[in-house]
């Protein structure tokens, strides 16, 4: 039996290369996802979404796998920010549509009924007045009881049917009024109440600001493609970093290359985060978020088992 199933059929080939190569490096190299996820601090349940291609992997998870199985990390680099291009392209395309389709539904509900309200020529003309025996059409000796009473119920529904139709349109068009005008003249309503912050975070981003300091960047979806290291320096053979989500407001430190017993600290005014090694076989250790409005305000130091110390500037 296959190890692995057969990618989604919608999965973008861009996408698809990219996780044959992960697939590839994990079948080189033996691992179980147990095993993955035990040496890349990223969850067993996350890798298998990656490796199924139901979920792009984020870049911070890509250079832990090269870094636990000696893989040179540029290449796959290069593959995973076309891959993440491909998949913004897709979403991009699937928010399109499914806003296409809310806008379709929205017409439908407030469109009129087939001849419901039309012009008057269009209603449908009266049979021909039957003749009387004196020659005279029954016309001539005038309606039939109850004849006018009708007219003013099918006068009031078709008013209606103009009604419904023109406060739909008037709340799809936002009164007709120009966005400017409307900023212009201000609110005719009194004003809702604010969001709160977390309404206002990309899907999958669980904090922002200060609600995510003390937190796991990869728990709290801070990291990936979210992420970029503001700046590191190495000390002996560790790469230190600090690690910034412009989304989240928030810094970690982290350390690549290191030992059992190599810690990292981040140091943001009078708040400090540490983290470290502690299983034989890790190489990448994070600390925990703090929220800063930049990354220059977060430092990181590294305190190896050698005796080597070292922070970013």
């Amino acid at each position: 039996m296959p190890r692995w199933k057969d990618l989604p059929d919608a999965l973008d080939p861009q996408v698809g290369e990219f996780v044959g190569h992960l697939r590839q490096i994990v079948d080189r190299d033996g691992l179980t996802l147990a095993r993955i996820a035990d040496r890349t601090h990223y969850g067993r349940d996350s890798w298998e979404r990656y490796l199924s291609g139901r979920l792009l992997a984020p870049k911070g998870a890509v250079v832990a796998l090269a870094e636990i199985t000696g893989t040179d990390p540029a290449p796959l680099v290069t593959l995973w920010e076309l891959a993440e291009r491909a998949w913004s392209r897709a979403e991009l395309r699937q928010d399109l549509g499914a806003q296409a389709v809310r806008l379709s539904r929205a017409r439908t509900v407030t469109a009129p009924a087939p001849g419901a309200v039309g012009p008057a020529g269009a209603a449908r003309k009266p049979l021909p007045a039957p003749e009387r025996g004196d020659g005279a059409s029954a016309e001539d000796a005038g309606p039939p009881p109850g004849r006018h009473a009708r007219r003013p119920a099918l006068f009031l529904a078709g008013v209606a049917g103009v009604v419904i139709v023109v406060v739909g349109a008037f709340f799809l068009t936002d009164g007709g009024t120009p966005r400017e005008e409307r900023t212009a003249a201000g609110p005719t309503a009194p004003p809702a109440p604010s969001a709160s912050p977390s309404s206002s975070l990309p899907p999958g981003v669980l904090c922002g600001g200060a609600g995510c300091t003390g937190k796991d960047a990869e728990l709290m979806g801070c990291s990936g493609a979210l992420a970029t290291t503001a700046t590191s320096v190495t000390v002996g053979t560790t790469l230190v970093e600090v690690r910034y989500s412009r989304t989240c407001g928030s810094a970690w430190g982290r350390i690549v290359r290191a030992g059992l017993g190599d810690q990292v600290r981040l140091t943001a005014g009078s708040v400090r985060q540490t983290g470290g090694i502690t299983t034989a076989g890790d190489t990448i250790a994070y600390t925990p978020m703090v929220a800063v409005p930049e990354p220059g305000q977060a430092r990181v130091c590294a305190v190896l088992a050698s005796g080597l110390e070292g922070c970013t500037a």
